[in-house]
């Protein structure tokens, strides 16, 4: 099995980013979510991203708090210390990078400017992918 880097993902994927500034609401940044289907978006602020906001940060820092989508800035619930990759990180290290870290959504930065996002998800494709072409190989060597 050839390790793909993420670079190759985003490739096929596409690069397209979901974003928020810090002072969106939280229910804006929420329904953006439910419009693109996707569980996170990334807040940028004059170009630089600044945060990830997840559905997660949602549930424990609006939700069970008892507070509201409209009233909550996402600049006070996003993420701040973020993990990032690069394009030449293996797919295998990135899936170990969001594990160790128990994230789902990978901000990929080239030459320190945004490139795209990567969930886990993406990566488990991936990695079926190479599994099922290395499997259908492995038929084929073994029936000439």
């Amino acid at each position: 099995m050839v390790i793909e880097s993420i670079g190759s993902v985003l490739k096929r994927k596409g690069h397209e980013i979901c974003s928020v500034t810090p002072d969106a609401t939280v229910h804006d940044a929420i329904a953006l979510m439910a419009a693109k289907s996707v569980a996170a978006v990334l807040v940028i602020s004059d170009g630089n991203l600044v945060g990830i906001l997840s559905a997660r940060d949602y549930g424990r820092k609006v939700i069970l708090e008892g507070r509201s989508s409209r009233d909550v800035r996402v600049q006070e619930i996003m993420t701040t210390s973020l993990v990032t990759a690069t394009p030449e990180t293996t797919v295998l290290d990135a899936m170990a990078l969001m594990t160790r870290h128990h994230f789902r959504h990978l901000p990929v930065l080239q030459e320190g400017k945004l490139d795209g996002v990567i969930s886990m998800g993406d990566l488990v494709s991936e990695v079926i992918s190479g599994q099922a072409f290395t499997i259908d190989q492995l038929k084929k060597y073994i029936s000439t």
